[in-house]
């Protein structure tokens, strides 16, 4: 951190270790318009002050919670708007991110359904074996929910 008369300002790496952000990712934020672009000093290096910190961890926040891209910039023009704007629209972005979580949700208990089911009956030999039995079954006449296959693509495993 660096004292420049009046206000506190951070290095990139700063940044980084206070918001728990990785570099590239706050490079990649400036590059898409979700975070302001800093001033430089005469060496070309950035100078962030506390207004990017806290429009940051906005975003981080935002992002752990699974709102998109789009989502938040529309939530970080509502947040500039100011304090008397109508929280309506807000509202509607979190009904929809809660909307898409629980589907999720759902999807993931069938998932876990179907992974326990094919954990009930094993055998000693792979021949034997129930889970490869049940990979292995293209038609997934084997599966409680045949659609599961296209629920797994649509869920962003870590």
């Amino acid at each position: 951190m660096k004292q420049v008369p009046g206000m506190t300002t951070f290095s990139i790496g700063d940044l980084a270790r206070l918001t728990g952000t990785n570099v590239r990712t706050i490079r990649y934020y400036e590059t898409v318009g979700l975070l302001p672009a800093p001033p430089r000093t005469a060496g070309n290096q950035r100078l962030y002050a506390e207004p990017h910190r806290r429009r940051l961890a906005f975003i981080r926040h935002a992002r752990d919670m699974g709102f998109s891209m789009e989502a938040i910039r529309d939530l970080l023009r509502l947040a500039e708007a100011g304090p008397d704007t109508p929280c309506a629209d807000a509202d509607a972005i979190a009904r929809q991110q809660l909307a898409a979580v629980s589907s999720r949700i759902t999807r993931l208990q069938s998932l876990q359904a179907e992974l326990e089911r094919m954990l009930e009956t094993h055998g000693d030999t792979v021949g034997q074996c129930r889970v490869i039995e049940v990979l292995a079954d293209t038609s997934h006449a084997h599966c409680l929910d045949p659609n599961h296959g296209r629920v797994a693509a649509d869920i962003d495993f870590p």
